[in-house]
């Protein structure tokens, strides 16, 4: 299966870009991942909210494709722990998922119709974090769940 993260907003500073690239290789025995980031064009940025959040769902859903099982993180979601996640993981193996998108949304959140789409809604927290920051907790986590779900010593009970 892959996985890939996608994040609406600007590339990674490099420390962040570090942290992700660094989680990718240690995850790349087990299963591959990849970061997308979904940039809205620069003229686009507004104060308008809603606006904002229809530009962003024409990116989402235009990259959406019907085979992904889809992922949305999202504060009002579902919280999971690192051993949850690892048994989601297998769950969507073990059904033949190709590929899976988790994905971040943006700074004020997702429209409900990106929201009906989504297979799965989590939340990471109940605290606010910047959005390159959820990137590398994101693939921090990914690879905790290829861990546990290969008995790596990584994580710990």
């Amino acid at each position: 299966m892959h996985i890939e993260i996608w994040s609406i907003g600007k590339d990674n500073d490099p420390f962040i870009e570090d942290g992700i690239r660094h989680y990718f290789r240690k995850t790349m025995p087990w299963n591959t991942v990849e970061l997308v980031v979904l940039q809205t064009p620069k003229k686009s940025a507004t104060t308008d909210v809603e606006r904002t959040k229809l530009q962003e769902e024409e990116l989402i859903l235009k990259k959406l494709q019907p085979q992904h099982y889809f992922i949305l993180l999202d504060e009002r979601g579902k919280m999971l722990s690192s051993v949850q996640w690892s048994q989601q993981f297998q769950q969507c193996m073990n059904q033949g998922v190709k590929t899976m998108v988790i994905l971040i949304g943006g700074a004020f959140g997702v429209t409900d119709n990106v929201r009906k789409k989504a297979n799965q809604c989590w939340s990471l927290s109940s605290l606010v974090f910047p959005h390159q920051l959820v990137r590398l907790i994101v693939a921090e986590q990914v690879y905790r769940a290829f861990s546990i779900l290969n008995n790596s010593p990584y994580h710990h009970v």
